[in-house]
């Protein structure tokens, strides 16, 4: 009897957490498919549905050119990321030198920076580079936030795979080139999907940079255009557009995981048991 009262409690428990976890974004879905007065009612069963807040979002200006915008930015940084943080988790785990756990520290504590304390003094580096309200101005601060972590992760990762595989490639000539694109690389493939798509995910949402660095709304990010969403007036908050906005923009981000679901899993475990 108490085995069965705690596998109801267990999966009660379950339901209460993916209820808690999903009934924001179903609130958000149902309330962006509501006009009117409807907008301002407690529905939580959908009632009289309609698109017209999706039409209205997509038909405003520059609202494809900004998703646009967000796609190439996080796709550029999470490749540059990636590529760096291969060639520098490969320099800390695999090549020994004096000072390599204090860089290591370093680049650790570097993430633990909030954004506004870097603001000023990467606003006026941004401004002396000439990449002031440009897509390479946005890369290059978003990357001071995601080389670090995933330096860290790509290092602790690499750190576990055994030595024997590395030697065995120097005794066949292998360099250091080959033998990171050709035996770490495919490796690695868990752990940096894991992390590229983490990655992606902070550039895609990041909203202070985007805010500080961009000046024209061509130039503007996804989160930032929802931000600045108006009304008819300027004293109406236009609810349903911005509730259709944050599901169209949310929609790429759960496609990933579903694909790479298992990549992240794996990748999440990796390393951790040894053997």
């Amino acid at each position: 009897m108490s085995i069965f009262i705690r596998t109801c409690a267990l999966y009660l428990l379950v339901a209460i957490i993916i209820i808690l976890a999903i009934f924001p974004f179903y609130y958000a879905i149902t309330t962006s498919m509501q006009t009117g007065t409807a907008l301002f009612e407690v529905h939580y069963w959908p009632e009289n549905l309609s698109l017209a807040n999706y039409y209205a979002v997509i038909n405003t200006s520059n609202f494809p050119r900004n998703i646009f915008n967000s796609i190439l930015v996080a796709s550029i940084t999470v490749l540059l990321s990636l590529l760096f943080s291969v060639l520098a988790a490969y320099a800390l785990s695999r090549i020994r030198f004096r000072g390599r756990n204090l860089i290591l520290m370093v680049i650790l504590s570097i993430s633990m920076f909030p954004q506004i304390a870097v603001l000023a003094g990467l606003f006026e580096t941004i401004r002396f580079l000439g990449l002031y309200n440009r897509i390479a101005g946005l890369v290059f601060s978003y990357m001071i936030f995601t080389l670090p972590f995933t330096v860290w992760i790509l290092t602790s990762f690499m750190r576990e795979l055994p030595l024997e595989i590395e030697e065995a490639a120097i005794i066949d000539g292998a360099g250091s080139w080959t033998i990171v694109t050709r035996i770490f690389l495919p490796l690695m493939w868990p752990a940096m999907v894991t992390t590229g798509l983490l990655a992606f995910i902070a550039a895609w949402n990041e909203f202070l940079f985007a805010l500080t660095f961009t000046s024209s709304s061509e130039m503007r990010t996804i989160p930032v255009t929802i931000a600045l969403l108006t009304g008819v007036s300027g004293h109406e908050v236009p609810w349903g557009n911005i509730m259709a906005a944050s599901t169209i923009v949310t929609m790429p981000l759960i496609i990933l995981v579903l694909i790479f679901q298992r990549k992240i899993i794996s990748g999440l475990t990796a390393g951790g048991v040894k053997g």
